[in-house]
């Protein structure tokens, strides 16, 4: 029986990739910041007569505190953990900023996605095949980049620069934990699922939020439609410490937006924030 964490895991892909998980007998780990997502999950474990293969967390992931404690409680639960999803994200059109001082998506997207693998590496290279999949923007548009300068973007914010910046960086984050750890058996996917009806609209103002909606129901694939290739991808992880792809197609890591300098730099950058963090 694999232990496969997910965050996110309460809410669209996250919650039905849990869900089939759960039905083929594996035990998942999800981590979600709404109680009333996480009781609909629950609900749905027990539909499947897997209660007792779900262990539910509710937590606030863009909190570096939280992810720490949510992680060691990890580490003392379960000696090895085979696959590790990182999905969650949120859309924030204002900018706003954690109690720890960092702008939300940065802190979401960028550092906790940097601060899980790193945490939970231990367990996971104890696995027989362990596999990281991270679900980000990779072979995307080429409009984001990293703002060196300003990397919580406090003079000059948009809600779609921070998340494009976000895609950018978790290809940077992928780069370097693969450079990194390519002695152990961890492999690092990138997956880009694309368009994806998972209620992307909620964030939004008016009438955007209605747009959106409609463009979600006439152009998204169904989350159903999404999951199959994710499960595939954690029963055969890839053989390279490193692989990107946009929904199933392979993306060039000869790319200049996975440049091994830049990985580096912007790890040693997430390192110094969340130093104290980090086990010694």
């Amino acid at each position: 029986m694999r232990t496969v964490v997910i965050t996110g895991g309460t809410g669209g892909i996250g919650r039905e990739l849990a869900r089939r998980l759960l039905a083929s007998g594996d035990r998942v780990v999800a981590v979600g910041s709404g109680a009333a997502r996480g009781a609909a999950l629950r609900a749905d474990a027990a539909r499947l007569a897997a209660e007792d293969r779900l262990d539910l967390h509710q937590v606030d992931l863009g909190s570096v505190a939280a992810t720490r404690g949510f992680a060691e409680e990890l580490r003392r639960r379960y000696d090895v953990v085979d696959a590790l999803v990182l999905g969650a994200f949120r859309y924030h059109p204002g900018r706003t900023e954690t109690g720890e001082g960092f702008e939300r998506t940065f802190a979401l997207y960028v550092l906790n996605r940097f601060l899980l693998p790193e945490l939970l590496r231990e367990p996971l290279a104890r696995a027989t095949r362990p596999v990281i999949l991270n679900l980000c923007g990779t072979g995307g548009p080429p409009a984001g980049r990293i703002h060196w300068d300003d990397l919580q973007l406090r003079r000059r914010y948009g809600g779609l620069r921070a998340t494009m910046q976000g895609a950018r960086a978790n290809d940077l984050l992928g780069v370097a934990f693969a450079a990194r750890y390519a002695h152990t058996t961890i492999r690092y996917v990138l997956y880009n699922p694309l368009f994806v009806d998972t209620g992307l609209a909620e964030p939004f103002r008016q009438p955007v939020r209605t747009l959106v909606r409609v463009m979600a129901r006439l152009f998204a694939a169904r989350v159903e439609q999404a999951v199959p290739p994710l499960l595939d991808l954690l029963a055969e992880p890839p053989t390279r410490p490193l692989t990107a792809l946009r929904r199933g197609s392979p993306v060039d890591l000869a790319r200049p937006g996975f440049d091994p300098h830049s990985a580096q730099r912007l790890y040693g950058v997430l390192g110094e924030l969340t130093a104290a963090h980090l086990p010694g």
